[in-house]
């Protein structure tokens, strides 16, 4: 297991190493950040990204792993799928992501029913292609992550997931300031043009 810590001032660093994990320091901060130091570090076939405030569900992890089956790179949790569901996002925050999957979709012919979400898992293969083209350093980093699998032709799977309201310490994500972060994150990456040429749309793995 591997722990990014954002400098967090209570235990999280002790507690996480007395269950095994391997913890490392932030180098600087935003969600971004840490997610391209967890690529950064990772040793692995496989990989699952998944938030430490106790509203994504780790009992999902099986039903993630089971999206490689059909030969994807990437499995993401959508809360928008048949079964799925979130208990943490205002209707202020619905409406943005419902403009952002709209303007991904429009633009670079995918299928996403959730973009703004961080509990997934990747191929090895997945993040080595990934990891040179990463920048974000906040919470658009999400989106670039996924606009960035089609530009490189990634197969994207998404399986439903359960979002609950977070359990522990305080958001800093602010509704207006980073929606403006996606939505420009969003236009430079369409200006920028492709990576290579896109993959084929992945089929989505609903549950039984």
């Amino acid at each position: 297991m591997l722990v990014i810590d954002g400098n967090s001032l209570d235990r999280t660093v002790q507690t996480a190493k007395d269950f095994g994990a391997n913890v490392i320091l932030q180098n600087g901060s935003g969600k971004g950040a840490a997610l391209r130091e967890a690529f950064d570090h990772a040793d692995c076939d496989f990989l699952v990204i998944l938030d430490a405030d106790g509203s994504m569900n780790p009992k999902e992890i099986p039903l993630l792993m089971e999206g490689f089956a059909s030969g994807a790179d990437i499995v993401k949790g959508s809360r928008f799928l048949h079964y799925g569901h979130t208990y943490d996002m205002t209707p202020i925050r619905r409406l943005g992501n419902t403009l952002f999957i709209f303007l991904v979709n429009l633009f670079w012919s995918a299928d996403y029913t959730d973009l703004c979400y961080g509990f997934g898992a990747f191929t090895k293969n997945a993040i080595e292609k990934l990891t040179p083209h990463l920048k974000s350093m906040n919470f658009e980093i999400e989106t670039e992550v996924f606009i960035k699998a089609r530009k490189l032709g990634l197969k994207v799977v998404e399986v439903p997931s359960v979002e609950f309201r977070r359990g522990y310490g305080k958001s800093n994500l602010h509704g207006f300031r980073d929606g403006l972060l996606i939505l420009r994150t969003i236009f430079k990456e369409l200006v920028s043009g492709n990576l290579h040429l896109h993959g084929a749309k992945g089929k989505v793995a609903r549950r039984n």
